[in-house]
């Protein structure tokens, strides 16, 4: 088998075939593929197309393009193509024990042919191939094109250099290969999920729960945990400095309760030893105190990613928010004095701002300040209600001064000017602070413009955001020019 592999070979090209072959392009490879369907050529394509804006929020490879695929006349034109063969077929035993068999008949010896089966045995699937040591499962998760978990399942009779050289190439396509060491029907995610979804199944129909509810029950608690733990170790966490063994001491005792459909093992000493012994190999030496920092640190991490895409505990991120600004935040009033300059925001620095010198990094300077142009825009009234009408403010310029470092246990106060205003643009000058030591260690500016967001066309700006910002400009008009207000760069003796 050539390694890496120049050309990839799929076998149907369904939800799995497709996510596969998205994958492979990405990497910057070739695919040739085959599929009986009428019309799948055509339906390929258009996946492959309504993924690749994924792909590409992943990055792409040198050469990566979606128009890099070949559709074959038949599986002995795809075999004879490709470096490494992924089946894909529906998950029919028969069906896929005759294509396998297909398959092994024309494709060199070398080459890997692995199986997207869910949860078939590869050796009953493979029992008709003449050279079943290089059959494996490689049991992906939809999406392909963005999971990275591949269960990799060898036969009674697949070679270890088959399990090896397909570990190889899922790992060149920046997958995870988990090897599964013996081989059981539906593997190791499935069947976890499969016990998952039958009490799902249980609750609904015996009527303790909508399905709603029960994805609620998984979205806003342990999933978030999982998403960086998993199980185990996330329980070992839960017996505190005890570890998993206090845990099985301490909960131990509810798996004889009927909380479950699914009966659970006799909790024995050698169950309880090796989970111990597992846990204690995935914590690697951490205490429980580091890994709880790792936990809060990724959940955090994990809800402002969802928070960018509103859903699940990311949209309880962005409720939370809303709630703190709307009750700390000052609000402009015709009748009240205007702060020359506006002191409208102050933060904590975020973990994931920190670079490995325990400062905040360039790009993070650039979020606080933008965090800061938000607070304005809440003093002024440019709320929901304002942008639902359809307007915006956009920005169109920003310059940074970098002062002084900000450490990653710092926090941050600023302090807001109004330098310029006409009917539909508006310029800031922001400062930032250190919360602690009071000192200027970044400065910047911002050129905005106030858009009609149905047009997409600049438009004056209207309503209380107009009064406001003009009383803002008038207040501010008699303070000093700002150090570094339209600052040039350039080196000395130069342009």
């Amino acid at each position: 088998m050539t390694f890496p592999p120049a050309v990839f070979g799929l076998i149907g090209t369904g939800v799995i075939g497709s996510g596969w072959a998205v994958r492979a392009l990405a990497r910057g490879l070739d695919v040739v593929a085959w599929d009986p369907a009428p019309g799948a050529a055509v339906r390929l394509r258009d996946a492959i197309d309504r993924a690749w804006p994924s792909a590409q929020q992943l990055g792409l490879y040198a050469g990566a393009r979606p128009d890099r695929v070949h559709f074959a006349d038949s599986p002995e034109t795809v075999c004879d193509l490709a470096d490494f063969v992924q089946e894909s077929a529906p998950e029919d035993e028969r069906l896929k024990r005759d294509l396998l068999t297909r398959l092994d008949a024309a494709a060199p010896a070398e080459v890997v042919i692995a199986s997207s089966s869910s949860g078939l045995l590869p050796t009953r699937i493979a029992s008709g191939c003449s050279q079943p040591e290089r059959v494996v499962i490689g049991h992906p998760f939809n999406p392909v094109y963005l999971l990275p978990l591949v269960e990799v399942v060898a036969g009674e009779r697949t070679s270890t250099s088959a399990v090896e050289r397909a570990a190889a190439v899922y790992d060149y396509l920046d997958m995870y290969p988990l090897v599964v060491r013996h081989e059981i029907p539906g593997y190791l995610s499935d069947r976890l999920q499969e016990a998952l979804w039958r009490e799902i199944l249980h609750l609904v129909n015996d009527g303790i729960a909508t399905t709603g509810e029960l994805d609620d029950a998984i979205m806003y608690g342990p999933g978030l945990r999982w998403a960086g733990m998993g199980t185990n170790l996330t329980f070992h966490l839960a017996g505190g400095r005890g570890g998993m063994r206090h845990m099985l001491e301490q909960f131990g005792p509810a798996l004889r309760l009927p909380w479950a459909r699914t009966a659970a093992p006799e909790l024995s000493d050698a169950l309880i030893d090796t989970m111990v012994d597992g846990t204690a190999d995935q914590a690697a030496g951490r205490s429980v105190e580091n890994l709880e920092r790792l936990r809060d640190d990724y959940l955090v991490a994990t809800m402002r990613a969802l928070r960018s895409v509103g859903v699940g505990a990311g949209d309880i991120l962005t409720r939370r928010e809303a709630r703190r600004y709307g009750q700390e935040a000052a609000t402009w009033s015709e009748d009240e004095e205007v702060p020359a300059p506006l002191e409208l925001f102050r933060c904590d620095v975020e973990p994931d701002w920190v670079d490995y010198n325990n400062h905040v990094t360039e790009a993070a300077y650039l979020t606080a300040f933008g965090w800061a142009t938000d607070a304005l825009f809440r003093y002024i009234g440019d709320d929901e209600e304002y942008r639902a009408e359809g307007h915006s403010f956009y920005t169109v310029e920003t310059h940074i001064n970098y002062l002084r470092e900000v450490s990653g246990n710092g926090s941050m106060r600023f302090a807001t000017r109004v330098v310029g205003l006409d009917p539909k643009r508006l310029h800031l000058y922001h400062e930032m602070f250190d919360g602690s030591s009071g000192d200027l260690v970044a400065a910047t500016e911002q050129m905005l413009l106030h858009m009609n967001t149905v047009t997409g066309r600049p438009v004056a700006i209207e309503g209380t955001p107009a009064h406001a910002l003009a009383a803002i400009r008038e207040a501010h008009r008699g303070l000093p020019a700002p150090e570094y207000l339209g600052r040039i760069m350039a080196t000395k003796g130069g342009s």
